[in-house]
């Protein structure tokens, strides 16, 4: 089993910055894929950032320019450096990891409000 314990979220006014980590720990044989979704009320759950082992990413459109997605493989950790920061980017954040034989796990999701 692989735990993802994340963190780094909060209120935050519109323009700011604000950066999410999300570590994994467990047994652990290889992480493939790490990265972010994200939840508003009301809507579906949707992809934020992905990246791989060897750094290619991958980001949403409505994200992209203003988010970076990056992990640290030897602690197993990805962060999401969120910045100009807008009202629709409130929602809840999840990471997720994906692990190379037991396949994806999710973290417990933190709270990111943009709000003035």
């Amino acid at each position: 089993q692989v735990q993802l314990v994340g963190s780094g979220g909060g209120l935050v006014q519109p323009g700011g910055s604000l950066r999410l980590s999300c570590a994994a720990s467990g047994t652990i044989f290889k992480i493939n894929a790490m990265g972010w979704h994200r939840q508003a009320p009301g809507k579906q759950r949707e992809l934020v950032a992905t990246i791989t082992s060897g750094g290619n990413t991958n980001y949403a459109d409505s994200v992209k320019g203003r988010f970076t997605i990056s992990r640290d493989n030897a602690k197993n950790t990805v962060y999401l450096q969120m910045n100009s920061l807008k009202p629709e980017d409130t929602a809840v954040y999840y990471c997720y990891a994906n692990e190379a034989y037991t396949g994806t796990y999710w973290g417990q999701g933190t709270q990111v409000t943009v709000s003035s």
